[in-house]
């Protein structure tokens, strides 16, 4: 398939909490993330070499508002707005007020046409000027972010078809798992068929498995709701941990997963529809489970 653009990563997620306080004290605390910078209306934190990796916005309502993916370099960056303006989709350049507070060079921003998420594409970020220090958990990484949307061929037009993400798994009418090629991991978004456009969970990647169990232990001596796990993913073969944040977000800690090369990965499996697909391990989740936030449309 083509590719018209190369990415590194997932970048960040940003989440509108009407607590900013209560959120912050939660991911913070409990889920471990670093507070690079805060005021009164956002939290910047982060969990890796990088300046930030959640961005909690204050909001009237929870949701998720926006996503934001890093390109390999500036070339990739100007491929980007070209290529998304022939699609008709008005990229807008970032200001050179808006890129320092990003901490990049340079970013441009639009509408996924699906669901109205803001999706950011930026280059030449720096690294954080200090190292992240984590209270307890050890988390490598900001993973991936899953959403359920109302017209999965839709959303699939967009993220494979126009944007270039490699199909990594699927459940045929109801699930893909994504990654924003040539980025390795098995998946840095992934797609759910569902009657809203809603968040359904944003994973960190741990680097040990005994951070799984040491986190279901906190997090239920804080009475964090488990509402999945532990377990291990059929998909990805990650061993997970699912838990709500204050506004019934669920969060993931994972830990391990599968990564392709760049070139002659296997191809996609068409996989079952059925539980074990979800958790070999057979536990099944809580009915809270996935049930996010909506996703905050932008309008221009």
């Amino acid at each position: 398939m083509a590719h018209p653009l190369r990415f590194a990563r997932l970048g960040y997620c940003r989440l509108r909490c009407p607590d900013l306080a209560k959120s912050l004290s939660f991911y913070r605390d409990l889920v471990g993330l670093g507070v690079a910078r805060q005021d009164d209306d956002s939290a910047w934190l982060r969990c890796s070499d990088k300046p930030y990796d959640l961005i909690l916005e204050a909001g009237a309502t929870a949701g998720l508002s926006g996503v934001g993916f890093e390109l390999e370099n500036d070339g990739e960056l100007d491929k980007g707005f070209t290529h998304l303006a022939a699609l008709g989709l008005a990229p807008a350049w970032a200001t050179a007020e808006q890129n320092a507070a990003q901490q990049v060079a340079r970013s441009l921003r639009f509408a996924d046409p699906v669901t109205g998420l803001e999706i950011d594409f930026y280059a030449g970020q720096a690294k954080a000027g200090t190292p992240y220090q984590t209270p307890h958990t050890k988390i490598a990484r900001l993973g991936h972010v899953v959403m359920n949307v109302t017209d999965l061929p839709a959303a699939h037009d967009f993220w494979v078809g126009q944007l270039g993400f490699a199909v990594s798994d699927r459940v045929e009418g109801l699930a893909e798992w994504l990654r924003c090629w040539p980025n390795p991991l098995h998946h840095s978004l992934a797609l759910l068929q569902h009657s809203a456009n809603t968040l359904h969970h944003i994973n960190f990647m741990v680097t040990d498995i005994d951070d799984i169990g040491g986190a279901m232990n906190r997090l239920k001596a804080a009475d964090v709701p488990i509402v999945f796990g532990p377990g291990r993913h059929l998909p990805s073969t990650s061993i997970f941990l699912y838990f709500l944040d204050p506004d019934g977000n669920s969060m993931e800690f994972s830990f391990g997963m599968e990564e392709f090369a760049e070139q002659d990965a296997r191809a996609a499996r068409e996989l079952e529809h059925k539980a074990e697909v979800m958790d070999i391990w057979g536990s099944r989740p809580d009915p809270r489970f996935g049930k996010g936030s909506p996703i905050v449309a932008h309008h221009g």
